[in-house]
């Protein structure tokens, strides 16, 4: 079998490039991005409404019982996806100028009202559906405090 030789200088490097093991590559800690700008605008848009029109689909579906379709439904529905899709895009805009604190706190009562006006359209007590709400929140204010933690300074902006 016949192998390439290798080339002048003995074997080739193994291990990560010069640049890299010093931290003056100009790459170092980004990941890379798949789209362009165009669908990055289109797409801060385009999401928050998929899912504002999922999450009035679900209130809507739960409020009524598997009875059927009504008009007052329909509004139940697509006035909690306008409201859940004009929350979720302000909080997107107005949540990465806010300090870390503030901005888990606002998605975590986002994500708490959210869950809790879905969960009170099932049969369920007043009580039991605050609780739940809260327990909801509580867990996403941790997940989102620790990871705006480590990936933010102090400031709000993101650590590069």
């Amino acid at each position: 079998m016949a192998h390439a030789a290798p080339a002048s200088g003995g074997l080739p490097r193994r291990g990560p490039a010069p640049e890299v093991e010093a931290g003056t590559s100009a790459r170092r800690g980004r990941t890379p991005d798949v789209f362009d700008a165009r669908t990055h605008r289109i797409c801060r848009v385009a999401v928050p409404v998929l899912l504002g029109l999922v999450y009035g689909y679900w209130v809507a579906a739960n409020n009524r019982f598997g009875g059927p379709i009504t008009g007052w439904n329909l509004l139940l529905g697509f006035a909690s996806a306008l409201v859940f899709a004009v929350l979720s895009m302000t909080l997107l805009v107005l949540g990465p100028r806010m300090i870390r604190e503030v901005h888990a706190l606002l998605w975590s009562a986002f994500v708490g009202c959210a869950f809790g006006f879905l969960y009170i359209q099932s049969v369920t007590s007043i009580r039991r559906a605050v609780l739940v709400a809260l327990l909801i929140s509580a867990g996403t204010f941790t997940v989102f405090f620790y990871r705006y933690y480590t990936h933010e300074d102090a400031f709000g902006r993101r650590i590069r």
